[in-house]
């Protein structure tokens, strides 16, 4: 049945002719309504209107504003002729009804203005003395409701696909649009990153320098502190290549900024003051470090540090007056692990993706850039319970 389906909405033409035949069939086999049919012109004007009016029928959707005329001239052959109301002119509610939902707009204001029309026209031609001037006209009026409710169906259907037409219309902008807000935030994104990245290598640079600087001044009379200091110089040089690669791979792939002057950036030690700032604010925080602490390249640090700074802040402004949080920092051989976990009620799971949490970064969108940059993971979501849960696992290279 469903390839039968299929396949009659695939030739609606198909369809329409099977359905004209069949009202050519009824029309020839029972001719006209009426008993006092006469034969003569009328026997020969019978045959084109019938076919004209199953015509219509057999292409309403292929062109329904020329079948609608073709409909009404067949009417007016029928007034003229005196050709009494036949089966086939249920085609003229047929077409009124496809005219009205596919049609033209002036198309449609036609076939209303001759659907009123053809009911009280018929009973002017072919009325009924015995039934009086009152009979004819209710039987008229009673009449006219099928061709009103015929326009009435057909332009409610009109009104309804263009309904449904504006609504898919407007969820594909939507889309788009927000398919544009998420570009303009990762590119945002990846430019606060590389400006940070910046101050990280400037800071890693003039490092290197005061050590050069001091290596060279105690290089005669200490040469076992101008050794320390040219070890720091190589180590320094190392985590500075690597967060120039890091800068690099986040100026190709997003839009060139000028970066402003040289501000120390947090790292994973600052954390701990950030809890402390929340919790003077009014949340509490269970801060808790398991495993060896060592040294971080910086770009780690300063991903770790923005992670926990941005949940922290979702779950003050989001999680009610009774939220709790808790941080965990977790030292792997290969990698450390981050977990931000609230029991509030939490922000919606669209807010991080689409407009951030603290006015400065893009929610998940930054979160998900900033772990990228270092190559590392990111798992955000809802917890079971209530609350909102963010875990990171970021790549530990330690520092020589």
């Amino acid at each position: 049945m469903q390839r039968l389906y299929d396949f009659l909405r695939r030739h609606p033409t198909w369809v329409d002719a099977f359905w004209a035949f069949v009202l050519l069939g009824m029309s020839v086999l029972g001719g006209p309504i009426h008993s006092d049919y006469t034969v003569g012109v009328t026997d020969t004007a019978f045959v084109p209107i019938t076919l004209a009016l199953c015509l219509s029928v057999a292409l309403r959707r292929r062109m329904p504003e020329r079948m609608l005329v073709l409909a009404a001239l067949a009417g007016f052959a029928q007034l003229i002729f005196d050709v009494p109301m036949i089966p086939a002119d249920f085609a003229m509610l047929v077409v009124i009804y496809t005219v009205a939902a596919d049609g033209a707009r002036w198309a449609s204001r036609f076939a209303l203005a001759g659907g009123l029309c053809a009911a009280p026209l018929a009973q002017m031609r072919w009325n009924d003395a015995q039934t009086g001037m009152l009979g004819n006209a209710v039987l008229a009026i009673i009449l006219t409701v099928p061709f009103a409710l015929a326009w009435v169906l057909g332009d409610s259907l009109r009104t309804r696909r263009a309904y449904f037409a504006q609504l898919e219309e407007r969820a594909a902008r939507l889309e788009k649009e927000r398919e544009a807000q998420s570009k303009v935030a990762v590119a945002a994104e990846r430019a606060r990153i590389a400006r940070e990245l910046h101050d990280v290598v400037a800071h890693n640079v003039s490092v290197m320098v005061v050590q050069a600087d001091g290596a060279a001044y105690v290089l005669d009379a200490a040469p076992d502190q101008a050794k320390k200091a040219l070890e720091t110089i190589s180590s320094t040089g190392r985590q500075a290549l690597a967060e120039m690669r890091r800068l690099l791979g986040v100026l190709r792939t997003g839009e060139h900024q000028e970066v402003g002057e040289y501000v120390p950036q947090p790292d994973v030690e600052q954390i701990d003051d950030l809890v402390e700032q929340c919790r003077t604010a009014g949340l509490p925080v269970d801060f808790k470090i398991e495993g060896t602490p060592r040294p971080l390249p910086s770009g780690v640090e300063l991903t770790a540090y923005r992670i926990v700074q941005e949940a922290l802040t979702n779950t003050r402004k989001h999680g009610g007056p009774n939220a709790g949080a808790s941080v965990r920092l977790v030292y792997f051989d290969d990698g450390l692990g981050l977990l931000v976990e609230d029991d509030g009620k939490g922000a919606p799971h669209e807010l991080y993706e689409e407009g951030g949490v603290d006015g400065q970064g893009h929610g998940l969108i930054g979160m998900r850039e900033r772990v990228g940059m270092v190559g590392g993971t990111l798992d955000a979501g809802p917890r079971p319970g209530g609350g909102f849960r963010i875990s990171a696992l970021l790549p530990l290279k330690p520092a020589h």
